[in-house]
């Protein structure tokens, strides 16, 4: 793993090539250069263990996913902001199964650090929530559940809060 700026350097070479090859009347691999250089620009936006994180999570392998996330030595140094808060979102997302404690300081760190979908936020919200419910702190799961509801545009998360809702009537 290196430094997020390394893939915008190797994207600039990767371009500044393909223009030298375009003065040279290679366009053939100038083309073929300037569209090489999206991949390392993608890369720099969407991180790549992050990305197989996700993938084994939507197979429901925790291993597999802590294993691809490990790769990530430094977050600070090697992710842009939201992609620091999809990192500590997906370690609070399986800590969430073991270790309360620290699954919410990992929520807490990645609604912080900041989100870019809604739904994702919601369902950090609604993690938080549970949590919050578990340790009999109320009023706070109140407000979570609240700002998961109106982050849930797409109805996806009615279920989970209803449950909720009705779990802290007993409370």
């Amino acid at each position: 793993m290196f430094h997020k700026n390394i893939k915008l350097i190797i994207a600039g070479l990767i371009i500044a090539t393909g223009v030298w090859q375009f003065t040279e009347s290679n366009i053939g691999n100038g083309i073929f250069l300037l569209l090489l250089s999206a991949f390392p620009i993608f890369l720099y936006f969407k991180n790549e263990f992050i990305l197989l994180a996700f993938l084994k999570l939507r197979k429901q392998d925790f291993e597999g996913a802590k294993k691809w996330l490990a790769y990530i030595k430094n977050p600070e140094t090697a992710l842009v902001r939201k992609q620091q808060g999809y990192f500590n979102y997906l370690h609070g997302i399986m800590l969430s199964q073991t270790n309360l404690n620290q699954s919410e300081k990992f929520f807490k760190k990645a609604i912080e650090l900041g989100l870019s979908m809604d739904m994702d936020l919601a369902v950090a919200k609604l993690n938080l929530a549970g949590i919050a419910m578990s340790r009999r702190r109320k009023l706070e799961a109140t407000n979570l559940l609240n700002e998961a509801k109106k982050l849930d545009k797409q109805n996806m998360l009615t279920d989970q809060i209803k449950m909720m809702k009705d779990q802290m009537k007993k409370i």
